[in-house]
């Protein structure tokens, strides 16, 4: 490869190339993407927020949750303005070199036209060379240079040939290659330096970083947590099968992520050696003195005695001891999602007989309690109205006295304003419409299931050992369905904007007010009659009532039970008013056509019985043929729309109103398959985190493996909420399974046989059905 040259970059021109490309490629999308952006804070919506101190004081928490977030905001819009102004830099030093890179021309450096005489290129040389001759004060060496080269072009023969053949005057140049780099780091006097700079990038700071990176990952799990602290929930889960709630506790607070040698976030102060067993004084119960490790370390009794203070709602210091509530309420749902996937585990490995304990169901009900009682900051005995604002236990004695005892937040929605206003007549009009808020955006979920065998042919009917299908549909609503006239004024204006409707046409015609009246209180009777059937099927559905929400023996349970009854007749005659109507439109429709074939055949009575019950048996033939098809398509579409869920799931449904935990919480659920005697679950405990309108989830378990019936139960538990959990029961009716063939004796056949029967069935094949109709 002779005349072949490789240099480095000694202009630096091919340098500038590389370092603008690469620039514009880190700088674009940098600035896309991790230029600050603020939030435009919408007043209206602030309006419909929660203006309780607590979320006040939690919106200031969050604001101040990052210390150096207004630095690292000013750093990276340094950063990416000092981007841009290097990028314009570099894109002016290229188009300088691009300027002086062109291509070499004799004419436009002599300032001559084409085809311009010798004189006139001498003269113009001469001229030029006065002014940008070196020895001269104006003058300039590279552009001489130029100048000279130019001149020879045209006056030398020879450089005039080079010049038109190759472009150059000196001839032909050497191929070269270059390196985009400049000449400086191959020098003798920086190689020092450029392997120093190269040994602390490639061998101390990049192994640096990666092994950072990996030790950090391999200590966690996918869900945030600790491998050890995994490690300690199997142990005690294993160690105790029947968790008490208390307990539960206990384990949740000795959790190495509140430890200072496995995380450093922990802040540990001289003051807590006073502080904290002030704090235990305070609290009963709190079981100090267990001696079981870690149980009976110190960051295990202070996290737990930071745990107990913040179910009691007591306050603390906020320079020390809030700061550390902060801390470890925050990282308790990941731990609480952690504890629930482990007990799941084990029972998983106990029904696999690799371990002998099963835990039992309460372990996992009483993880599953947790989350909801840390979120809100209540025990599990206290009751669900205290989640709302402003609410103390000196107002519940006003919900209890009335005669009709108010104990659940979807009993309060259905008051009346002027109920609900007496029993919180000690607040004012502030504080009752922020109750008001907050009680509207709590969720309402209805609950149904509905039970199949998906592979079988007849997916009703459950068999022995087959897999059950479990499909559980939550729809999402509101509490503010159930509102009664508590927002008077919201429902003036409702109404009186209801009384404007569309035609079938798309123009807008406005109703009368009496007729809008009319309809919208006929709509308002209806809604508060189904509301009340879905509260007492709500109340029916719930888990076993803690303490204070047991029932006196007197006469308003009575009448709440005769209320309850009389609902459900409602409904009980609403469906069978639905049922009657359905059947008399198939009667008068049998009768039309029943009528129509006997008057048509009077002449031949026995031949258009029969040919009316062919025709029948055709229908129906038709009509379940054409059942079956829809049912595989839905499943079909079932199966698909679950593939897209799955593949694209979110965390995000609606905020929780939670002004004791210092971050914003999304609304998620729990739902599961258990077996009630036996203390058994049956499916793993599936978390709903993308609950907005509505959510389908299945759950498949095995039937048991003896025919009978059987009473299973499915479970929806909230991890933000008290009040919210549901129940259904679940009875399968297990057949037994068909027994299977294991001998085939129509394989068994002669070669004979086998070709006498073909010829046979060759013979008939067409014969078939006359055959039959002459035998019918």
């Amino acid at each position: 490869m002779g005349g072949q040259k490789f240099q480095y970059d000694e202009s630096g021109g091919t340098f500038f190339y590389f370092i603008l490309s690469f620039l514009s490629l880190l700088l674009i999308p940098a600035t896309f993407y991790l230029w600050p952006k603020k939030k435009k804070e919408d007043p209206e919506q602030f309006k419909e927020e929660c203006q309780c101190p607590g979320c006040l004081k939690k919106r200031i928490i969050i604001a101040h949750s990052d210390p150096y977030k207004n630095v690292k905001t000013f750093l990276i819009k340094f950063v990416i303005v000092a981007g841009w102004a290097l990028l314009a830099f570099l894109t002016y030093k290229v188009s300088q070199f691009d300027y002086e890179m062109s291509n070499f021309d004799p004419h436009e450096i002599l300032g001559v036209p084409l085809g311009a005489s010798t004189a006139d290129i001498r003269k113009a040389y001469r001229k030029l060379s006065l002014v940008l001759h070196p020895d001269k004060e104006t003058g300039d060496e590279k552009a001489f240079m130029k100048l000279t080269k130019a001149y020879q072009a045209l006056t030398d023969d020879e450089a005039r040939k080079n010049w038109e053949k190759y472009g150059n005057p000196d001839g032909p140049g050497a191929m070269s290659f270059g390196i985009a780099l400049p000449s400086w780091i191959v020098e003798k006097e920086n190689s020092f330096w450029v392997l120093g700079l190269y040994a602390l990038v490639f061998m101390i700071a990049l192994p640096t970083v990666v092994g950072t990176w990996w030790y950090r990952s391999i200590r966690f799990s996918g869900d945030k947590v600790l491998l050890d602290t995994t490690q300690l929930y199997f142990y005690f889960f294993h160690k105790t099968p029947h968790m008490a709630l208390k307990r539960a506790i206990m384990i949740l607070a000795a959790s190495l992520e509140f430890d200072k040698r496995h995380n450093s976030q922990v802040v540990e102060r001289q003051s807590d050696n006073e502080e904290v067993p002030s704090l235990i004084r305070q609290l009963p119960n709190l079981n100090e003195k267990c001696k079981e490790i870690p149980l009976c370390r110190m960051y295990s009794i202070k996290a737990r005695a930071i745990l107990h203070a913040h179910l009691s709602r007591i306050a603390l210091n906020p320079e020390t001891l809030e700061k550390d509530r902060q801390f470890i309420v925050k990282k308790c749902p990941y731990l609480i999602q952690e504890m629930v996937s482990c007990v799941n585990q084990l029972i998983m490995l106990a029904y696999a007989r690799r371990i002998s304990k099963l835990p039992s169901i309460e372990t996992i009900e009483n993880c599953m309690k947790l989350s909801p009682m840390l979120i809100q900051g209540l025990w599990e005995f206290k009751s669900p109205l205290l989640q709302l604002p402003y609410l103390t236990d000196d107002h519940l004695r006003y919900f209890v006295s009335k005669k009709r005892p108010i104990r659940s937040l979807q009993q309060f929605a259905q008051l009346t304003f002027d109920e609900s206003r007496s029993m919180l007549r000690s607040l004012n009009q502030f504080e009752y419409d922020n109750v008001i808020k907050v009680l509207a955006k709590m969720p309402l979920i209805d609950f149904s299931i509905k039970c199949e065998v998906v592979d079988d042919e007849d997916s009703n009917v459950v068999t022995a050992g087959a897999i059950v299908t479990v499909t559980v549909l939550l729809i999402r609503r509101s509490m503010s369905e159930l509102f009664g006239d508590s927002t008077a004024k919201e429902k003036q204006s409702i109404t009186e904007n209801q009384v404007e409707n569309v035609d079938e046409n798309g123009e807008l015609t406005v109703e009368n007010n009496t007729e809008a009246a009319t309809t919208t209180a006929a709509a308002g009777k209806a809604k508060e009659e189904n509301k009340e059937t879905t509260t007492s099927t709500v109340a029916a559905k719930s888990n076993k009532k803690p303490v204070w929400m047991k029932q006196s023996k007197g006469g308003h349970n009575k009448g709440k039970s005769k209320a309850s009854k009389g609902n459900k007749h409602k409904v009980l005659l609403a469906k069978a008013a639905a049922a009657s109507s359905k059947e008399e439109k198939k009667s008068t429709g049998n009768s039309e056509h029943h009528n129509h074939h006997h008057s048509k055949n009077d002449s031949d009575e026995s031949g258009s019985e029969s040919d009316s019950e062919f025709d029948s048996d055709e229908d129906e033939s038709n009509k379940k043929s054409e059942t079956e098809d829809d049912d595989e398509w839905e499943k079909f579409q079932r199966k698909l729309n679950k593939r897209e869920k799955l593949e694209g799931k979110s965390k995000v449904s609606h905020t929780v109103h939670s002004p004791l935990y210092p971050e914003d919480k999304q609304e998620y659920w729990w739902t599961y398959i258990c077996d009630r005697k036996s203390r058994t679950l049956l499916t793993a405990p599936f978390h709903v985190t993308n609950l907005i309108n509505s959510e389908e989830v299945q759950l498949k378990f095995t039937a048991p493996r003896w025919p009978g019936v059987y009473t299973f139960t499915v479970c929806l538990r909230s991890d933000s909420y008290f009040g919210m959990d549901q129940q259904l029961d679940l009875k399968l009716d297990v057949k037994e399974a068909p027994a299977i063939p294991t001998e085939h004796p129509q394989w068994d056949i002669s070669e004979s046989e086998s070709e006498h029967n073909e010829q046979e069935a060759n013979e008939s094949e067409f014969t078939t059905d006359s055959s039959d109709a002459e035998n019918e």
